[in-house]
């Protein structure tokens, strides 16, 4: 499966940066193709390519804060979720992705 997503928090630091990384490890744990976007003080960083987002599964959302170009995804199956969630049950999630998915097809 391939998983794209955007991180974002309030500050645009920490938690951005450590739901990016709970995400990437899980997703790839499952076996999962995975890009986190981030958006955060410093700007845009790892910027979701068109390609990426058509070929993409499903989105995920971990952000406190809106974030920008979430038209981008108006076609896609988005699981919105706070940054706590992508950091305290980042497998769990993989789980209910696979599951939303599963039961779709």
């Amino acid at each position: 499966m391939k998983i794209i997503g955007v991180a974002a928090c309030t500050a645009g630091v920490a938690h951005t940066y450590l739901a990016k990384e709970k995400l990437l490890n899980a997703a790839k744990e499952a076996g999962h193709q995975v890009k986190i976007e981030t958006q955060g003080t410093i700007g845009t960083e790892d910027e979701l390519t068109n390609q990426e987002i058509i070929e993409a599964d499903a989105v995920i959302i971990a952000a406190d804060i809106s974030i920008s170009g979430r038209d981008r995804f108006k076609e896609k199956k988005v699981i919105q979720i706070p940054t706590h969630i992508a950091m305290k049950s980042p497998k769990a999630l993989m789980k209910k992705i696979e599951d939303e998915l599963n039961a779709t097809t």
